[in-house]
């Protein structure tokens, strides 16, 4: 005789709910920090890297909701920790890379961005990642360089008028003056009123026809 399932079939509709809502409690860090709720996401991450200290999404969370504090140190001893546990994730490399890059460490902020393009050179981060890079050097007035950076970051991302206009400025210090020139029309396309690049286009037209 065919046994009848229905008593399985009432149990699962019991269980369902209360299966459902027990999940509903538990702490999203993710969900805290896309809702800018930084302080709740940290203090999640904290419970879950107490509770399993090779949680690697949980370092993960928790150095973007420090960094978005401007908690730079903590995200910075935060990330190195995850690194014992994975020394190639690119998303803590960029962690480590923007909190220095943010504490003034330009040195060290290069290091770990430069890992970073070793580890995922088409990461998620990669032409943002270019643009520190070239922000950096052209600080350290390594002019050659910082064009390299920039370029490879408006080839990644060509809609950042900023990054144009930076760009335009370190070819402008190398007296690349049609190709500073060719930057700044770039920059100014996506944003007619940006100042600094209509000074430099200024500059690199007057070079030009000098």
């Amino acid at each position: 005789m065919r046994r009848s399932t229905r008593p399985v079939v009432l149990l699962w509709a019991l269980l369902v709910p209360t299966f459902l809502a027990a999940q509903d409690d538990v702490p999203d860090a993710l969900q805290a920090y896309r809702d800018g709720r930084y302080l709740e996401a940290i203090a999640i991450t904290a419970d879950e890297i107490e509770a399993n200290p090779n949680n690697l999404e949980s370092y993960v969370v928790r150095g973007w909701a420090l960094n978005a504090l401007n908690r730079s140190e903590e995200a910075i001893d935060s990330s190195l920790r995850a690194l014992q546990i994975n020394q190639f994730d690119s998303r803590i490399l960029q962690i480590i890379g923007e909190a220095h890059f943010d504490a003034g460490n330009r040195l060290e902020a290069l290091r770990y961005l430069e890992r970073y393009v070793r580890v995922a050179p088409t990461g998620q981060y990669i032409d943002w990642v270019y643009y520190v890079m070239g922000e950096i050097l052209i600080g350290l007035g390594e002019y050659h360089r910082a064009d390299i950076a920039l370029t490879t970051s408006v080839y990644h991302n060509s809609r950042n008028a900023i990054r144009w206009s930076r760009l335009g400025f370190a070819r402008e210090r190398i007296e690349e003056w049609a190709l500073a020139l060719e930057a700044y029309d770039r920059a100014l396309q996506l944003n007619p009123t940006l100042a600094d690049a209509l000074a430099g286009r200024g500059r690199a037209q007057a070079a030009l026809e000098g």
